[in-house]
């Protein structure tokens, strides 16, 4: 059974018996992260865009672990001249992995690095573990296929970014979590920062009474599913 813990903002740890993976670490800078990036033991990093948020400590954790970093392609080539070592993928495609199987999706948003780097498309991730299914949409607006998403992978956990302006907000988020129909929603990217200063109680309270269970998973707190 894979343990999701929320690392803050859109940052997770997800550990299984086949191994462990940190999604978008972005730790450094970020007020309300506890955990250091040398704290962290993993196997893979994924990085769903370039954005300073996501990208975050994604290559030094990379690099300390000997780590394989995931990401569309024009940013895995990225951390590769950083040094990082990586598995370049893109939106469609799918890779066994000794730690599972990761599907990217597509997602609307943007991916320049912080040194102002085009990095292509940003993506989501499908991420099969122990044989359950997580899906981070990383930043993205609300978009229908969310709905073809979920018929044909079947999602155990998603998380989804509730905090506006640069996200889906709220009322979005509820509407995704109908298109997707996951057995649960967890909220993310919210409150980090003032200008995405979402409630996710609101989030969870709406999207329960359309009948999506939803736990607010709080900073460093751990999910088993």
């Amino acid at each position: 059974m894979p343990v999701l813990t929320y690392l803050g903002h859109s940052a997770f740890l997800v550990t299984s018996n086949h191994g462990s993976v940190v999604i978008d670490p972005f730790l450094t800078g970020n007020p309300t992260a506890r955990t250091k990036p040398g704290d962290l033991k993993v196997d893979a990093v994924l990085l769903t865009h370039a954005h300073g948020d996501h990208l975050g400590d994604g290559v030094e954790i990379a690099r300390a672990n000997d780590a394989v970093i995931v990401a569309p392609f024009e940013l895995a080539n990225y951390c590769a001249g950083k040094g990082a070592k990586v598995h370049p993928m893109h939106i469609g495609g799918a890779h066994a992995f000794p730690f599972g199987r990761v599907k990217l999706t597509i997602a609307h948003h943007g991916s320049a690095a912080p040194d102002g780097t085009y990095c292509g498309n940003p993506c989501g991730f499908l991420l099969t573990m122990d044989g359950k299914t997580l899906y981070h949409p990383g930043d993205t607006a609300l978009f229908y296929d969310m709905k073809l998403i979920g018929e044909m992978h079947p999602i155990d956990v998603a998380v989804l970014p509730i905090g506006d302006n640069f996200t889906m907000g709220i009322d979005d988020a509820v509407k995704a979590a109908e298109l997707l129909s996951p057995r649960m929603v967890v909220p993310m990217h919210y409150k980090t920062f003032d200008i995405i200063d979402s409630d996710p109680q609101e989030f969870a309270r709406r999207v329960t009474e359309r009948g999506v269970q939803c736990r607010v998973v709080g900073i460093g707190e751990i999910l088993e599913y």
